[in-house]
């Protein structure tokens, strides 16, 4: 039996066109001798539809196009049998009114096989919003050449029920435990698994650990692309019965392959890369998609000079092209002549133009029309904070007029402690690296200039050879620049000493206390901790950001702004 493995990108709630991808696979599948061809989870609908699950247009539709796929199975592929992740319909009035459930479809039509047990909703997850649970887990018979082959059929997370490997477990059934002594040939997990760090290394580690109890071989399909916030890696994979990696499909791609089980051939399509090159990977996929998907053709940034700006037009160049990507240099009195001359290095260095708007009238009218309001001219962070709504203005402004998507620049240690202003710096219709750390920015960006970058910048159209960010840009001490000599440092600890304070609190969830126990200056610990609470408001303002930790700043992250 050959079995076919989609890793498709597909548009959410465009059942149309995730069809016709389907539909693709399906006759490279039938041309390839495939007997069954495997796509991810809620394949038709994309991951996660949300509250598209409620339009009762889209349901309909989805039968339809389940017998139009059936119709072309027939015509064209009458021995092929293609598995698709659907939202069911239950059959009674009671909410919720869906499973998330895979159906096999042929050219005898199409039916419900699987369901899936393990809701999550944690973290970005909501899906008992959506889903009832089911309580059984799924065998599919297929024959082929007189042999009838028992298929295990998994849904994404009911291959988490590892608690000594994954460090926590849902509450709910074992779905592997229903499937052992079945003798089945064959373990299959339909997934939509988002990126996050070190996230592979646990799905293959949990993948060994059902091939160990059940004895037979594993494939793992995921669902590759960015939708809105949420970046999936694809990276599908399949192991044989001594959990060896006979498989494996590129990472951030669409691919499709075929596996035949008799084979002793290996095929890896991308070789192992360290956590610096996945991170820029799935950042650069996660921009192209969100302006795709968006329809958006080009994007805006606003160049300080600095690292974090540096990083997001180095981004931005690998997701549009540098053909695409437009900046703005908006020096204030403060700005130093360095930073002016770095952001147009850079900018030469990859590839785009620079435009330049001084801001120093628009600060003399501001202070001018508050004066006779306020008694005096603005003052102190007031002042400050005007510098960069002014630049966010200019920025929105030319974003509108051009059609740009605006990128915003803010990293993660910042939406932070608030070291940001909302209606100036948080402008923008994306935050390209606002789930990155200060510390995670320049580690990344020392990576970007280092030869180990060197096949991935070709890869992605970059210069193949010198400097991106440049040793000016990293080597300069972190600064808003909106007052003379100003830096990060006068206001901030260190982001050495930040940043793991940061990361024990929000992604770790360890008590202040249990910090202050360790070491930590209880006075320092509670600032940091004052700064992240009373910096609510703002972050609940910030534009969505690409998430690539296990704890961001966005859907998963639900704190009330008022609260004791």
């Amino acid at each position: 039996m050959r079995f076919a493995l989609a890793q498709i990108n597909p548009l959410i709630g465009d059942l149309q066109g995730n069809s016709q991808k389907i539909l693709a696979a399906c006759h490279d599948a039938n041309q390839q001798g495939a007997n069954l061809l495997l796509t991810p989870e809620l394949s038709l609908w994309g991951y996660p539809p949300k509250d598209l699950l409620f339009n009762q247009t889209l349901l309909t539709q989805q039968i339809d196009i389940l017998n139009d796929i059936s119709d072309y199975l027939s015509l064209n592929s009458p021995e092929l049998g293609v598995l698709v992740g659907i939202a069911e319909a239950a059959e009674d009035s009671k909410l919720p009114n869906l499973y998330n459930s895979i159906v096999l479809v042929d050219n005898a039509g199409w039916k419900v096989i699987s369901r899936k047990q393990l809701l999550p909703t944690y973290d970005v997850f909501d899906e008992k919003r959506y889903f009832r649970a089911s309580n059984s887990s799924s065998i599919l018979k297929r024959k082929f050449n007189g042999e009838t082959w028992k298929i295990g059929i998994t849904i994404c997370e009911d291959l988490w029920v590892e608690e000594k490997i994954q460090g926590k477990q849902l509450t709910g059934p074992d779905p592997l435990a229903k499937l052992e002594n079945k003798g089945i040939d064959l373990i299959v997990n339909l997934s939509a698994s988002p990126f996050s760090h070190f996230k592979q290394s646990l799905r293959y580690q949990l993948a060994s650990k059902a091939v160990n109890r059940l004895h037979c071989p594993l494939i793992y399909i995921n669902q590759t692309g960015g939708n809105d916030e949420l970046i999936f890696d694809g990276g599908s994979f399949v192991l044989n019965k001594r959990t060896e990696l006979v498989l494996k499909l590129p990472n951030c791609k669409e691919a499709f392959t075929i596996w035949d089980p008799k084979s002793k051939e290996i095929k890896i399509f991308d070789q192992s890369k360290d956590k610096e090159e996945q991170l820029f990977e799935a950042l650069v996929m996660g921009v192209h998609d969100y302006a795709k998907k968006c329809n958006f053709n080009s994007a805006l940034i606003g160049l300080s000079g600095g690292i974090d700006s540096a990083l997001v037009a180095v981004i931005a160049s690998a997701a549009l092209g540098a053909n695409k990507v437009k900046s703005l240099l908006m020096p204030s009195p403060w700005s130093s002549t360095g930073s002016i001359v770095d952001s147009e290095n850079l900018a030469k260095r990859l590839g785009f133009t620079t435009d330049t708007i001084p801001i120093n009238n628009l600060m003399k009218g501001f202070d001018i029309a508050l004066k006779e309001v306020l008694g005096e001219s603005p003052q102190g962070v007031t002042a400050e904070n005007l510098q960069s709504r002014i630049r966010g203005t200019l920025l929105m402004a030319v974003a509108n007029q051009k059609g740009h998507l605006l990128l915003s620049t803010g990293n993660k240690s910042e939406l932070a402690v608030g070291y940001c202003t909302l209606y100036g710096d948080m402008n923008g219709g994306l935050s390209v690296i606002g789930d990155l750390y200060k510390t995670s920015v320049f580690a990344l960006c020392d990576w970007l200039d280092s030869n180990a970058s060197l096949i991935c910048r070709k890869e992605m159209g970059l210069p193949r050879t010198g400097e991106l960010i440049g040793k000016k840009i990293l080597e300069k001490a972190p600064s808003a620049e909106l007052r003379p000599e100003q830096k990060d440092i006068d206001s901030l600890p260190e982001y050495a000493i930040l940043d793991p304070i940061l990361k024990a609190i929000i992604e770790d969830k360890v008590n202040p206390q249990e910090l202050i126990n360790k070491g930590h200056e209880k006075k320092l610990i509670n600032k940091i901790q004052k700064m992240l609470k009373y910096s609510e408001f703002k972050r609940r303002q910030a534009p969505p950001l690409l998430k690539v930790s296990y704890q961001a700043f966005g859907s998963g992250w639900r704190l009330p702004i008022a609260s004791g």
